[in-house]
């Protein structure tokens, strides 16, 4: 019991210190708060006081830099009132000078329509005067003013026409002369410098025989050799009373070759019936056809010419079995091929493609078949076909105009075709080609106004025109020369050059008696 007293009361004490420990506490922490307000208080009023002098520091600045920037406007609205003035001012001037120079300008204005009404009358009174002129002319010399006019048109044209004719003549010889000179060096060092060879080829060829007791032999029992020969080889054999000679004719050389090789055989061996000359006939074929091939390469090795495709290297073999207005197809082909190399290295191109234009220029003319194409195109679509350089197959195709030269070395051929050709003793020209191109001469020179007589000397290569001297003047004759040339230069077909020189004379004849 008293324990617990002494607790409650402990307890009791414990809670009235608290209390009075609580009081004290509370009025010490106000206190405090108090102090803290005032303090606060006083502090808010000095920053309010900073505060507002800020404010109005920043005020009359702003209000400053307000009047400054009136002032500068106000400023610059004076000065552009003054240059607006100034421009008005100016204005008033220039206008008041327009007006004035518009009143001058009127005032020449007049002057110049007073100007051009006088100007006019006298422009009138002058075309009258000229009329009175021209008919006073036309009345003394009889005529009017566009008969004159047309006859001083006509003897300036005669005159203008004869002066051209001269001037272009002077043109041409002075072109001929540099021109010939260097042409005629390069022409001449090639001929020089290739070795020519004639060969010329017939229709036909003469077997020689032994004996006349082979013939015979050769007809065999009513004629069975000779017909069996003749089928085999497509040759005529002639045996006639000719001793110890057959005659083989046949247009194609590769048959006749044929027929005389078999033939040879035959002789040889003395076996000789159907069965075994068609036997020998095909043998013999065969061998010529490798003989062609050999020829062909043969020929380009010996030409410096590679990689020629089989087929062309076979028609360039058969060549050597045709001949050209009696000149055989293969020498003329090589000669050419020489010509075009020295000529095309003399121009400074490439002799070696220049060489292979000119070897294969004339391979139209040796086709295994008929054709109906130009022996030029001809050539030209198989060097095409067989991949050739397309230079090469021009020159081919233009080395008698056939297509239209589109490289260098096309002319070069086309030259050297006709050195080739035109040599002396390298081709037979029949009477009648040549009986008909001396009459064309001739009647192309008699086709020209004033032409008297005209003949044709020296085999062609000189043409001598004779013509009235009342109806060609000297001047006429000049361009009846220059124009038969052209003529026969344009429309005829003719190796080398043709001379045409005409003749005018005048002859006075009177006699005493």
């Amino acid at each position: 019991m008293t324990i617990g007293v002494a607790i409650a009361t402990l307890l009791i004490g414990l809670a009235i210190g608290f209390f009075v420990a609580g009081s004290i506490a509370k009025k010490v922490n106000k206190e405090k708060a108090e102090r803290i307000i005032k303090e606060a208080e006083s502090e808010a009023e000095v920053i309010k006081k900073d505060k507002i002098l800020q404010a109005k520091e920043k005020f009359l600045q702003l209000k400053a830099e307000h009047e400054k920037a009136v002032n500068e406007k106000n400023k610059s609205l004076a000065e552009a009132e003054n240059r607006i003035k100034q421009k008005e001012n100016t204005l008033s001037q220039k206008i008041e000078a327009n007006s004035r120079q518009s009143a001058d300008m009127e005032k020449k204005s007049t002057k110049l329509d007073s100007l051009i009404e006088i100007n006019e009358k006298k422009k009138e009174d002058l075309e009258k005067l000229h009329r009175q002129q021209v008919q006073q002319l036309e009345t003394i010399a009889g005529l009017t003013a566009e008969e004159a006019k047309n006859q001083l048109v006509e003897a300036l044209k005669a005159e203008a026409r004869t002066e051209a004719m001269s001037a272009l003549q002077t043109m041409v010889e002075e072109a001929k002369i540099s021109a010939n000179k260097e042409a005629k060096r390069i022409i001449l060092q090639t001929i020089q410098r290739v070795g020519t060879e004639t060969a010329i080829e017939n229709a036909i060829t003469v077997f020689n025989l032994d004996s006349d007791e082979v013939k015979g032999r050769i007809i065999g029992r009513e004629g069975r050799n000779i017909r069996a020969l003749e089928a085999a080889t497509g040759v005529e054999i002639i045996i006639d009373d000719t001793p110890e000679a057959i005659v083989l004719s046949c247009f194609d050389p590769i048959r006749r070759e044929t027929a005389r090789l078999a033939l040879h055989q035959l002789v040889t061996d003395g076996r000789i019936h159907p069965a075994r000359i068609e036997e020998i006939v095909d043998k013999v074929k065969k061998q010529i056809e490798e003989e062609i091939i050999e020829i062909g390469k043969r020929t380009c090795i010996d030409l410096g010419i590679h990689g020629l495709h089989p087929e062309l290297i076979r028609y360039v073999g058969r060549m050597r079995y045709r001949s050209s207005y009696g000149q055989n197809l293969l020498q003329h082909s090589r000669e050419v091929a020489n010509l075009c190399g020295i000529m095309a290295a003399e121009l400074g191109l490439n002799p070696k493609l220049a060489k292979r234009a000119g070897l294969l220029h004339d391979i139209g003319k040796v086709p295994d078949g008929e054709t109906e194409l130009p022996h030029a195109l001809f050539g030209m679509k198989l060097a095409e076909k067989y991949k050739e350089n397309p230079e090469v197959c021009n020159a081919i195709g233009a080395h008698h105009d056939e297509v239209e030269m589109t490289s260098l070395l096309a002319p070069i051929v086309q030259v050297c075709d006709a050195i080739s050709g035109a040599r002396p003793g390298a081709r037979r020209e029949m009477t009648e080609q040549y009986i008909r191109r001396i009459k064309d001469l001739e009647g192309l020179a008699q086709s020209f106004p004033g032409v008297m007589k005209s003949y044709a000397i020296q085999a062609g290569r000189e043409l001598r025109v004779i013509v009235e001297s009342e109806k060609v003047s000297d001047a006429d004759s000049d361009a009846l020369s220059f124009e038969i040339s052209q003529r026969i230069q344009n429309e005829m077909t003719y190796p080398g050059q043709v001379k045409v020189t005409v003749i005018r004379e005048k002859r006075s004849v009177n006699y005493a008696r």
